[in-house]
């Protein structure tokens, strides 16, 4: 057989090292586009594992400064106690110490709100365990079962979350005579 030039060449020869050819030339461009995948694979691993000890090193950052701002108004009411104080002192009069705790009080209320921390307003509610613990049942007639009667410490919620539950007593049922009459 001629080749178009006039040349002769055999059939399975040329055919042969052409698919040779081409399947050579396919593995290496397919080696260097692997090659490239892994150096880009690399690259990012890389800007990963940046990312990864910078974001840490802002989250400690944060933990340690996410207080400044709570801190700060903390310190407004600590010189409210400082003045509170330098003034009972000054006048030796009960209604000055109570009038500067009074205002005290309303600046850590202030501080507290800012942060999102409220009382839980108990008192006259139906006992809820997510919210309340109960340390007391009293016996009344007049209120429901499970009613709170008295807060002994007040409870808060942040943003949501019982943050510490309030310390109540709560309200049961006297025992009824009749049942008293049958297990005596």
């Amino acid at each position: 057989m001629k080749d178009p030039q006039g040349e002769k060449t055999s059939c399975r020869t040329r055919p042969g090292k052409t698919k040779l050819k081409t399947l050579t030339d396919a593995l290496n461009a397919e080696k260097k586009r692997s090659e490239e995948c892994l150096i880009q694979l690399q690259y990012l691993q890389a800007d990963f594992e940046n990312f990864k000890k910078r974001t840490e090193r802002e989250m400690g950052q944060i933990r340690q400064f996410c207080c400044e701002p709570f801190v700060a108004n903390l310190l407004e009411v600590a010189d409210e106690l400082e003045a509170a104080t330098n003034s009972a002192r000054a006048s030796d009069s009960k209604e000055a110490l109570l009038e500067g705790v009074e205002m005290t009080l309303k600046k850590l209320t202030k501080a507290f709100e800012n942060e999102g921390v409220t009382p839980i307003n108990c008192v006259n509610t139906v006992f809820d365990p997510s919210k309340h613990h109960a340390v007391e049942r009293v016996e009344q007639e007049e209120v429901n079962e499970g009613t709170i009667i008295k807060e002994l410490r007040k409870g808060y919620i942040m943003k949501g979350k019982v943050i510490r539950p309030s310390i109540v007593k709560i309200a049961v049922e006297p025992p009824r005579k009749g049942v008293e009459e049958k297990n005596e």
